[in-house]
């Protein structure tokens, strides 16, 4: 698909990996609006738009941060003549770590709880609800973007791939081993993305069939992420609970989904545990953490969906 959803000029644009971004924001404010109006969370309403204003900066500043400390440090030393000048700050071109942004929104909550006097938890469980319809988002962005591909299927799916598998026309320029195949592959991407069916159909046939990562994560991150969420605030639970299971819940999902994932081409990685995998295990034992020390609190109650009152 083409990344813009309105283009200006060859570089300029409004780009759907932004449009997923502010849908997903717009998504969580109406979140966090309806949240406060029926006392799931100690935020007071007048604090409602200061709040999400703290969390999307730290969405945006961590994942940027992420990607670049995590997975494309080259971009510290990259400089140039055009605007925004510094690689780090491309963030049009892509590049956002989920795991980075997820690290920036607690640091942000932390801070606004502090400055307006609420419990830092509290605030951090409010925003752990209203995050996976952002990652789902996010997810469907870097499709477009023809970003994070899956794995390759197996050598017996190639000749007739299933309807869900994805072909990514890249993939024939990667492969291309002389001059000629490399311009050759140039020329169909460039046309196959400019919607001609003639080079859709020659660059299909030289490029391999892969699983629909970007789909199977926007699935888990989204709505079953968001499920187990639901579940675990239908009752009453005091305040960390929910970022302890959002914390578990996202890295075992991660993980999962990881393993159709094409690992990024240097990624960090210890035997078949890549850097994302290695993060989400992490993850996962941290929550586990918060949720026995949440139990053991006096913390206020929050949630209650099933009826109950977090107050």
């Amino acid at each position: 698909m083409d990344p813009f959803a309105i283009q200006f000029t060859a570089t300029t644009g409004v780009r759907w990996y932004g449009l997923s971004y502010a849908v997903g924001f717009l998504v969580a404010w109406t979140m966090v609006r309806w949240l406060v109006a029926r006392g799931f969370t100690v935020l007071r309403p007048a604090l409602t738009g200061d709040f999400i204003t703290a969390c999307i900066l730290g969405a945006v500043v961590g994942g940027r941060l992420g990607h670049v400390l995590l997975y494309d440090r080259e971009l510290l030393w990259k400089f140039s003549t055009e605007l925004p000048f510094w690689g780090v700050l491309e963030i049009h071109r892509g590049g956002m770590a989920s795991h980075g942004g997820i690290a920036g929104v607690v640091i942000a909550c932390t801070w606004f709880a502090r400055r307006h006097g609420l419990p830092a938890l509290a605030m951090i469980d409010t925003a752990a609800f209203i995050t996976p319809p952002g990652l789902m988002f996010g997810r469907l962005a870097n499709w477009v973007n023809g970003e994070l591909p899956g794995k390759v299927l197996p050598a017996a799916m190639q000749a007739n791939p299933p309807w869900w598998s994805v072909k990514y026309p890249e993939d024939a320029i990667v492969a291309a081993t002389t001059p000629e195949a490399y311009q050759r592959a140039s020329e169909l991407s460039r046309l196959a993305y400019a919607g001609d069916g003639q080079a859709l159909v020659e660059i299909a046939a030289l490029v391999p069939a892969r699983y629909p990562n970007n789909f199977i994560q926007a699935f888990t991150d989204g709505p079953v992420l968001m499920a187990v969420l639901v579940l675990a605030w239908w009752a009453p639970r005091r305040a960390g609970t929910l970022t302890g299971t959002f914390l578990v819940g996202y890295g075992l999902l991660r993980n999962v989904s990881e393993s159709f994932r094409e690992p990024d081409p240097g990624v960090f990685r210890i035997g078949p545990l890549t850097t994302p995998i290695l993060v989400s295990i992490a993850m996962v034992v941290l929550g586990v953490v918060v949720i026995a020390r949440s139990a053991r609190s006096d913390g206020p109650l929050l949630g209650g969906l099933g009826g109950g009152r977090g107050r």
